[in-house]
């Protein structure tokens, strides 16, 4: 029982968390003598965890039939059987007892973030996820409620709303390439499993991926040389092939390998994603922690 409570909040999606992050290292907050602030991004990260746990246990109840029909995702834990329904609710309950005082003792600031992104999800459980256009503009917003918290729970001087928006863009290009993934495999049985499928077109898709790929790649290449709190040399700039890659490697692994459908197992397993995220990443900390920050204003 505990490993099927455990397994049905999706530990593999906890990665979507890391967001919380951003506020951190975009900050350049990210060192020893500021542990503070690691610390207390870190609680906001695993609070945010339980979270969205608790909101993947509710949208397990609430698409129980409709997981039972699904090749995949038959197997989780409450449509298989493994865990009952009034365990898992009740289970919930408990962590939902405990996360949202421990969010309020961390800041009220981020506890507001936090209580709107529980509202959204269940929203979503419970009605957007039906609707076409709007499932997937909530997952977007359900990223940069995860940026907003990791920066209302510090102190955060200079936070580039460049990066809200390539945030954003980022999640509408990975939700669209999910809903066309589950499209693609589904066939004419995706009503039956997800009825907002019926509300897409794979060359509808398409469509939305090139617009929201073409428009991430835009916006992130206009934050590394317009953002405040940037080097004066622009050498952030330097970052935009790593993004430029993985953009297209997603896109190859959704429409070649048909993958996307679960974009936290595409992370967890693609080695040429992994290793890109990884070097973008490593540019990203000697860039923003070796050269000097510009002095322009916000």
């Amino acid at each position: 029982m505990i490993f099927a409570l455990l397994e049905a909040m999706r530990p593999r999606q906890w990665t979507k968390n890391a967001v919380l992050f951003a506020g951190l290292v975009f900050d350049r907050q990210l060192h020893l003598g500021n542990l503070s602030a690691i610390l207390r991004t870190f609680a906001g990260f695993v609070i945010f965890c339980l979270l969205s746990g608790v909101v993947y246990i509710i949208n397990d109840v609430s698409d129980v039939e409709a997981d039972r029909r699904h090749p995949e995702k038959k197997r989780r834990p409450i449509a298989s059987g493994r865990l009952p329904v009034n365990v898992g609710l009740a289970f919930a309950g408990l962590v939902l007892a405990a996360t949202l005082p421990a969010a309020y003792l961390l800041s009220p600031g981020f506890a507001l973030v936090a209580a709107a992104y529980l509202l959204l999800n269940l929203a979503y459980s419970r009605w957007i996820k039906h609707i076409p256009l709007l499932d997937v503009l909530s997952i977007a917003m359900g990223f940069v409620l995860r940026v907003a918290g990791g920066v209302t729970v510090i102190h955060v001087a200079r936070f580039s709303p460049w990066l809200y928006v390539v945030i954003t863009l980022g999640a509408l290009y990975i939700g669209f390439g999910k809903r066309r993934a589950e499209l693609a495999l589904l066939a004419d049985d995706a009503n039956a499993h997800r009825r907002v499928l019926d509300g897409y077109t794979l060359p509808l898709l398409d469509q939305f991926l090139n617009i929201v790929s073409s428009t991430t790649i835009i916006a992130y290449s206009l934050y590394t040389f317009s953002a405040p709190n940037l080097p004066d040399n622009h050498t952030m700039m330097l970052t935009i092939p790593f993004v430029l890659y993985g953009v297209f490697r997603y896109m190859y692994l959704i429409q070649v390998k048909h993958r996307g459908g679960a974009p936290e197992e595409v992370l967890l397993s693609d080695r040429p994603l992994q290793a890109t995220i990884l070097l973008w990443g490593l540019a990203v900390l000697i860039i923003l922690y070796t050269f000097p920050k510009t002095l322009a204003a916000p």
